[in-house]
């Protein structure tokens, strides 16, 4: 049963994280007539641009979230980025609140020794070796009993930020420096890990729902510093190792549990496969499906916390998607070029709305079909670059 939205009936989701992903979670939950609350740091954010109604709260900050979530009283907590204070999420749902996946789920994927130590130690999958460390000492001793090259990640991070790759001795303080900046929170941990010369990288959408577990197709993916600059769908791969990866995927989202979709990360190489990282929660290489699939992971993720159903995941076409960045800071911006980049066949646009600009902050995205997934690429990134982010 869903009720109306604004009335007493309403089914109501409140949305911790209001960005891109956000805002396309908004609009399908719309659709289906449920009454949607946006919250972030910050005003004017993607998703509340979209939502009945909005808070500007800090996030990590318990009195305010508490404050928040008894006004409205949702039917779901959906969290949409990691910058949340998860342990208080979980007294919530010890108390009858329902969080998306699970309030454990969120707890684990937002700290990455959590996820880490759950799949390579209690669930055995494969990963690369890894240590943690809180010291400068500490990851000097790390680095030197993982080898070099050598990947750094703060533990709680997001799109990248703190991540590095270490090829010299010489880039050992520098990293432990640019991780602890990059950190989300009050972390002084970095995780060291062993760096898989993989042949690709793949993003297994993974949803659980009332029905069981579907996987989409994999996705392929390109990051650049850590963060995602294009993807396409479907990734070709061998059955062998396909299976494999839709193996891990399923342990993975098993021992984390709820409904939702996931994003699993994967490293392969030929026929090998290692477990990367999860967030229980749709990913941004999955933004590829709002033209790939008969339901992008968006519309995915609103049936599984709904607990409708969820049929068979098709690939219609080979598609791809590409992201359009910004340069520079700018407090107001106008985008032009939006002519020529939709005369690409098969193109699509989707600007994100975010009120102002900082280097390299993702703007947008600019969705394409082809022939084959080359074709696909090529056109993305053609459309992509024809769009210009100027001062307003």
């Amino acid at each position: 049963m869903i009720g109306t939205p604004l009335k007493n009936s309403a089914t109501k989701i409140l949305l911790l994280g209001s960005g891109e992903l956000g805002k396309e979670v908004v609009i399908e939950a719309q659709r289906l007539g449920v009454e949607v609350i946006a919250v972030d740091r910050y005003a004017d954010a993607p998703a509340m641009q979209v939502a009945h109604r909005s808070h500007v709260i800090n996030m990590l900050d318990r009195t305010q979230l508490e404050r928040v979530i008894r006004q409205e009283r949702p039917h779901f907590i959906v969290p949409e980025i990691e910058a949340i204070d998860t342990p208080f999420l979980r007294e919530l749902e010890e108390e009858g609140f329902t969080v998306i996946p699970t309030a454990r789920a969120t707890n684990l994927t937002m700290n990455r020794e959590g996820i880490r130590r759950l799949a390579a130690e209690e669930l055995g999958l494969p990963t690369a070796a890894y240590r943690f460390a809180t010291s400068l000492d500490e990851f000097r001793s790390s680095v030197d009993a993982i080898g070099l090259p050598c990947v750094v990640k703060p533990i709680m991070s997001s799109s990248g930020k703190g991540q590095s790759v270490v090829k010299d001795a010489s880039d050992i303080e520098a990293a432990w420096t640019y991780a602890l900046e990059g950190a989300r929170g009050a972390s002084d941990t970095v995780i060291i890990e062993e760096f898989i010369p993989f042949d690709y990288e793949i993003t297994l959408l993974t949803v659980r729902h009332a029905g069981g577990t579907t996987f989409c197709p994999p996705i392929g993916h390109v990051q650049i510093k850590g963060d995602y600059h294009e993807s396409w769908q479907p990734m070709a791969m061998t059955e062998t190792a396909l299976a494999e990866a839709q193996r891990q995927a399923g342990a993975v989202t098993d021992a984390l549990g709820g409904r939702g979709i996931f994003g699993v990360e994967l490293f392969i190489k030929g026929e090998r496969v290692w477990f990367s990282e999860v967030s229980p929660r749709p990913h941004d290489t999955g933004m590829v499906t709002m033209v790939s699939q008969n339901m992008s992971e968006f519309e995915l993720h609103v049936r599984a916390i709904l607990g409708l159903p969820v049929p068979a995941v098709v690939n219609l076409a080979p598609a791809a998607s590409h992201v359009i960045l910004a340069e520079s800071s700018l407090p107001d911006v106008t985008f032009t070029g939006l002519t020529k980049a939709l005369q690409v066949p098969e193109c699509k646009l989707r600007l994100f709305g975010k009120p102002d600009t900082r280097p390299g902050r993702r703007m947008g995205v600019a969705l394409a079909l082809g022939a084959g997934t080359d074709e696909a690429r090529q056109r993305a990134e053609q459309a992509a670059h024809l769009v210009s982010i100027n001062p307003a």
